[in-house]
């Protein structure tokens, strides 16, 4: 699966093509460096998945938990400020990703040997001209973005 998206007002469409695309797959991994689009992304699949708060990164809060009217809530993680894994762990990650909700993570590199086996790892990246290409990865990247240093145990 790769998608080019080139205009902000294609992104409803992109949305519907992933989530056509990804059907099943329950945890999603977003890689990309600062400003590729993670979070702009992560709020046109919440719309089109019937989500009706407002999406917003959850940078300080580490996950927002949006409410659906007909299905069970969506979870948005943001782990760019973590520094250790067990950060992850002490707010219970393994719970939310054990919960059967839709799981959309930013920033995954810093907590990956946490993520489950079928975690969807999505790479959003920025071409020259402007337009994201999001595109399916069949291993985890190996440095593809610029997070803050690697977390510890």
């Amino acid at each position: 699966m790769k998608l080019v998206i080139s205009d902000r007002s294609h992104l409803p469409e992109a949305a519907r093509h992933f989530l056509r695309e990804t059907s099943g797959s329950r945890i999603i991994a977003f890689y990309g460096q600062m400003g590729s689009g993670k979070t702009t992304f992560i709020k046109a699949l919440c719309r089109e998945m019937g989500v009706t708060d407002t999406v917003t990164s959850p940078t300080f809060t580490l996950v927002n938990e949006y409410i659906r009217p007909d299905g069970p809530p969506v979870y948005h993680f943001d782990f760019y400020r973590i520094s250790k894994i067990s950060e992850a762990l002490d707010f219970g990650i393994e719970e939310y990703l054990d919960s059967g909700s839709p799981c959309f993570m930013e920033w995954p590199e810093l907590i990956e040997p946490l993520l489950p086996p079928g975690t969807l790892r999505v790479s959003i990246t920025v071409t020259a001209d402007g337009s994201r290409v999001i595109e399916r990865l069949s291993t985890p990247p190996g440095s593809i973005s610029s997070p803050p240093a690697s977390p510890s145990l």
